[in-house]
């Protein structure tokens, strides 16, 4: 698996979400890298690791990561949320938890309202076989969709989709399942480490609702929501994500 490592410091491990690669979080290194070792990671079958053939499974990508990185703060976007708080809840060597536009469980439920309908993600595997571009192109739309700067994100995620080279059909199949069929509700309460969790207040895909109803069910939980920001905060309101960051860091030591 490619980590990209860049920037010295408090180490920070950053995971991407569904088809892009640890690119998309040029911004937050721009602002981070003079303060924190910043670990970017390509998971498997995207970007640079697009040949690794690792299972796209929260057991198998979290371990390899944790060997190939230092303690750290680990922190995920979107579905990358998944494995950031599988390894926190797992793993002594994480040291706090940072989740961007991210949630334990994705789908709807009856005791889980603020969420997508399982039909979305259902409606997602089918169209990639039919219609793999243009499947990608409508997610990179609800990625987008609501910032105040949404054409410029979807312009800078566009472009990033393809900078390192289209993401493996399997892996963006198995990452839609974990969307599916993942719950990692019940590792809150018993999560014995500080949490951030930022919201896009426009946000499509994961509602800020949602995730404040999330943080809510963690100890040293701290919610934040970007105003006018989408799924991909950390494209048009990086100023605002890195200094909730670098408060969030500053307050473990």
């Amino acid at each position: 698996m490619h980590i990209e490592v860049l920037g010295q410091g408090p180490a920070l491990v950053l995971i991407h979400g569904w088809a892009l690669h640890g690119g998309v979080f040029a911004p937050l290194v721009d602002r981070l890298s003079a303060q924190y070792q910043l670990h970017l990671v390509d998971l498997p079958g995207h970007g640079h690791s697009r040949e690794d053939t690792t299972p796209l499974r929260l057991p198998h990508v979290v371990n390899a990561i944790a060997a190939a990185t230092p303690p750290a703060v680990w922190c995920g976007w979107s579905l990358g949320g998944l494995f950031a708080l599988h390894a926190a809840a797992t793993l002594p060597q994480v040291r706090a938890l940072a989740m961007i536009a991210a949630t334990p469980r994705f789908v709807r439920a009856d005791d889980w309202r603020h969420a997508v309908e399982p039909a979305v993600f259902e409606q997602f595997g089918q169209d990639l076989a039919q219609d793999y571009r243009g499947t990608l192109e409508r997610f990179l739309a609800l990625d987008a969709m609501g910032s105040e700067h949404a054409r410029q994100e979807l312009r800078s995620l566009r472009e990033m989709l393809v900078a390192r080279g289209e993401p493996a059909p399997r892996a963006l199949q198995e990452g839609l399942r974990l969307l599916e069929t993942t719950d990692l509700r019940g590792a809150l309460p018993g999560l014995g480490k500080p949490s951030l969790w930022l919201a896009g207040q426009r946000d499509r895909l994961v509602s800020a609702t949602g995730m404040q109803a999330a943080a809510a069910l963690a100890p040293a939980a701290h919610a934040h929501v970007v105003a006018h920001g989408g799924h991909a905060p950390f494209l048009g309101h990086a100023d605002e994500v890195a200094t909730q960051l670098q408060h969030f860091v500053a307050g473990l030591s």
